[in-house]
């Protein structure tokens, strides 16, 4: 039998491979904007896309783990669980998409943007299509498909890429040189701008979902009784979702309103902006995290029969915390190269924010893997419990901070939630479905490699460039070798 390590770390490798691959291609467009918009302009890109997150979020209301839960508790009816839940989807996102088109000026205005209220509109068919398509990418997950998870993902970012490309570089550059052609007269409007960003993906979005269709011929029959049952099970899930995203991305919605009448409009999208970049900055631990997670959801649910799965789910949890804390060291020390990721310098000032994020980021994917305690036993609504504290702490944590310390407040409250939501889940876990995590060995890598980034930090003006960073790196890395040497050994020749 294969070791189910190596068994999760080979489909780690391969959604990761995937998914950190197109996150960076999608994520190499910031750069791109940050030289096509300035920092305000950015700031509704930013502010945009934070609401899409949300919006996902409510779309999908739990259902994707709902699915995958009882996926495991039915065995033999998985066709049906599948079909219950891909219509449950399609039918509330479709009416979604024709609510929000029908009264898109009202939230045009709302939002703030008058004479932009087609943004609303695309944005409601990204966010239905992308929701749609959750529980068919959801079934490429449970049947252990990842190359063609991959390939669809990667088509996917390939299209949006392209179209970013085109109308941000190739149309401009055109116009410019020779006053356009038949595609730049075809295709091309100088005054949509910014718009141009939000057509790409709507465009991207559509060619998955039809990727996905033939996924829908295995949708057949509905079950109400198992409807039911699904969505008790996910509803609390629903609030998990929207407590992680008050977490993650409301902040940049509060930067906007709760600044906007204090410092201006423009001054207010200008702190939204030069946040929404340096987070990018904090992404490639939440890459690790999403690559880890598609592999693990039907993982971990697949194992928890087995009387050997609690000393199991420690050890991942002691893997993924030093490979977390690696990425932490690597973006901290070498935080002078990784900020050419945002080549305009008008945003360099937001660098400092950067390591307390990514701490921030560490804690959440702690917390990700602790949250297997309640979808287990069943008592999601401890996750909900969970998600409202978070949230009451970043909602209450901004509104009193962002008026007097912009952006900067938003990081710290970040982190402040994230910490808080970790330590509370690990002590009720402990209680409902006891593992044994190496406490103190985690807290030991963690705590290192603050304390090396701490000490590089008071030594680097005495000792500046590339030499103090690599030393301190190579320290950590030699740590984490002698300690780990011993079940290195024993997991490679398992």
């Amino acid at each position: 039998m294969a070791n189910p390590i190596k068994q999760l770390a080979g489909q780690t490798a391969i959604y990761g491979l995937s998914s950190i691959i197109a996150r960076l291609l999608n994520y190499l467009l910031t750069p791109l904007y940050t030289l096509k918009f300035a920092t305000e302009q950015y700031g509704v890109i930013t502010e945009m896309y934070a609401y899409v997150a949300f919006l996902i979020i409510f779309l999908t209301y739990g259902m994707e783990t709902a699915y995958f839960r009882f996926m495991s508790r039915f065995p033999d009816r998985k066709s049906l669980v599948f079909a219950t839940a891909a219509k449950s989807l399609l039918l509330t996102s479709g009416l979604f998409i024709l609510i929000t088109s029908l009264f898109h000026d009202s939230i045009g205005n709302w939002m703030r943007y008058p004479d932009h209220t087609e943004y609303v509109i695309w944005f409601a068919f990204i966010v239905g299509l992308d929701a749609i398509g959750s529980i068919p990418l959801a079934r490429l997950r449970a049947e252990n498909k990842a190359f063609r998870f991959a390939g669809i993902q990667m088509t996917n970012v390939a299209v949006n890429i392209g179209l970013n490309i085109f109308f941000l570089v190739y149309c401009p550059s055109v116009i410019e040189e020779s006053g356009g052609n038949m595609l730049t007269q075809a295709f091309y409007d100088p005054d949509i701008g910014v718009g141009y960003v939000f057509i790409a993906n709507l465009v991207a979005s559509a060619i998955k979902l039809l990727l996905l269709t033939p996924a829908f011929r295995h949708a057949r029959g509905f079950d109400i009784d198992l409807w039911k049952q699904m969505l008790n099970y996910a509803w609390p899930l629903l609030i998990v979702g929207i407590g992680w995203y008050v977490n993650e991305n409301f902040d940049r919605i509060l930067l906007k309103y709760l600044l906007i009448d204090r410092i201006g409009e423009e001054a207010a999208m200008s702190q939204v902006g030069i946040y929404g970049a340096n987070y990018k900055l904090s992404i490639i631990i939440i890459l690790f995290i999403q690559a880890f997670r598609y592999a693990a959801d039907p993982f971990y649910f697949s194992k928890q029969n087995d009387p050997d799965a609690p000393r199991l789910y420690a050890s991942l949890m002691t893997y993924f915390v030093i490979i977390v804390c690696t990425i932490f060291l690597m973006i901290t020390l070498f935080i002078d190269i990784f900020r050419y990721f945002i080549p305009n310098p008008d945003y360099w000032e937001g660098l400092r924010i950067v390591p307390v994020l990514l701490l921030a980021n560490v804690f959440q994917g702690i917390y990700y893997n602790l949250s297997f305690w309640y979808k287990f036993t069943d008592k999601t609504r401890f996750g909900a419990w969970l998600a409202l504290f978070g949230a009451a702490i970043t909602l209450v944590g901004n509104f009193i901070f962002i008026p007097e310390y912009g952006y900067i407040a938003c990081a710290w409250v970040t982190f402040t939630a994230y910490g808080s939501i970790m330590i509370v889940s690990y002590f009720l876990g402990q209680r409902f479905y006891r593992i044994p995590y190496e406490a103190k060995r985690i807290g030991g890598y963690v705590g290192l490699a603050v304390l090396i980034y701490l000490v590089r930090n008071e030594l680097l003006n005495e000792y500046p460039g590339l030499g103090l960073s690599l030393m301190c790196f190579s320290i950590y890395l030699a740590w984490i070798i002698l300690r780990e040497r011993k079940r290195v050994a024993s997991f490679t020749q398992a």
